[in-house]
């Protein structure tokens, strides 16, 4: 099997799997415990927060350990919708169009509840525009949501120049940082973020694990209410193995990070070299210069990429045509009609995602299978 689909998932690296085995086996006990067996687990929760703290720049004080990017996405936009009408405002909400749907639907979920929600668009490459941010603020602004890195395309967007603007204005500026943790450089004061969420499963750690950043003076109301744990922020008891498991990936990624991004660039360039040479009509979406390291996302003119994903498959060559959030749903993906794309190239796309463990040789792999099978559709006339 060749695993090209690292932006849906990671394995989970050997040195998290070293650190976490004694709290999956006989370290088990409760971190809230106040005898010596359950304050080991304490005492490792919070070596993982410092250890998270340290990668993106943050006071240890201002983690808060979650389960995932999309509870953390929901703890922030619900919780500013709550503190807006806690205190007798209207909770009005910018995102962009191009936000995961852990985002998207919570802000779905909010106008229901009578929270008013601004979508700014996107140009063609996956950018934000400062201006359109400007342009949707209102008064009653309570949050602005603009992911650092895109799931589908790439695409970084200037978070720090959004955040200057919202300085100016007062208004918090969430950045959800899922596929950019681990991957490139993260540090939220250089960002200017109020709020910043990641996953453990997108570099190398437990699935079923995440944080959330809050910058001091800036804390939310819970979302899980119940126990004390997280020092009131996060109910629950906590997953240690998990955690413990977060911070030794982060702290990994974070030190290979300039030697896999350099390796990873090169696979990406590689492929689209390779596919072109053969299909020169080939498509790139969200290219640019702010793109993450290792993912591309091409589209075949005539061909979809859910048949493509298929054929591949039965070759052993993991890929997607979408995020995975949105795999199997039959529908555009959003974020390329977002950037104008038409619904016929929306269902086009095919996206590779390279990771560490990947090779020169399954990049030729994967590129000789995709000619075939594109050659193979079109002679079907698929």
């Amino acid at each position: 099997m060749v695993y090209a689909d690292h932006a849906a998932t990671t394995a989970l690296s050997k040195r998290a799997l070293v650190a976490a085995l004694p709290f999956l086996q006989g370290e088990y006990g409760n971190a809230s415990s106040a005898y010596v067996f359950g304050k080991r687990a304490r005492k490792a929760i919070e070596r993982a927060r410092r250890q998270v703290a340290e990668a993106v720049g943050a006071a240890t004080s201002e983690i808060v350990f979650t389960a995932g990017g999309s509870e953390g996405n929901n703890m922030v936009l619900r919780g500013a919708a709550d503190r807006a009408w806690c205190a007798g405002k209207c909770a009005h909400i910018v995102v962009s169009v191009i936000e995961h749907p852990s985002v998207l639907a919570s802000c779905r979920a909010l106008e229901r509840l009578g929270a008013r929600i601004d979508y700014v668009p996107v140009s063609q490459e996956g950018r934000v525009a400062v201006e359109s941010v400007a342009t949707a603020l209102s008064e009653e602004t309570c949050l602005v949501s603009v992911m650092l890195a895109n799931n589908e395309v790439g695409t970084v967007q200037d978070i720090a120049t959004i955040a200057e603007l919202l300085k100016e204005r007062g208004v918090p500026l969430h950045a959800d940082a899922v596929q950019a943790v681990g991957h490139i450089p993260v540090d939220v004061k250089t960002l200017g973020v109020t709020y910043l969420t990641a996953s453990g499963h997108k570099f190398g750690g437990m699935k079923g694990t995440g944080f959330l950043w809050q910058k001091k003076g800036a804390e939310l109301p819970p979302l899980i209410s119940g126990g004390g744990q997280e020092s009131g922020r996060r109910a629950g008891t906590e997953n240690t193995a998990g955690i413990v498991a977060l911070g030794e990936a982060l702290t990994e990624s974070v030190e290979r990070m300039q030697e896999d991004a350099v390796r990873l660039r090169g696979l990406v360039a590689y492929t689209l070299q390779m596919i072109q040479r053969e299909m020169p009509e080939v498509r790139v979406h969200g290219a640019g210069k702010e793109h993450l390291p290792g993912l591309l996302n091409i589209g075949v003119p005539g061909v979809r990429g859910e048949s493509l994903v298929h054929l591949l498959d039965l070759k052993g060559i993991c890929v997607s045509a979408a995020s995975a959030c949105s795999a199997g749903t039959d529908a555009p993906s959003h974020v390329l009609l977002a950037m104008g794309y038409s619904e016929r190239e929306a269902m086009e796309a095919l996206r590779i995602s390279y990771g560490r463990e990947n090779t020169q040789e399954d990049a030729e792999r994967i590129t000789e299978e995709i000619v075939r099978a594109v050659q193979k559709l079109r002679a079907l006339g698929r």
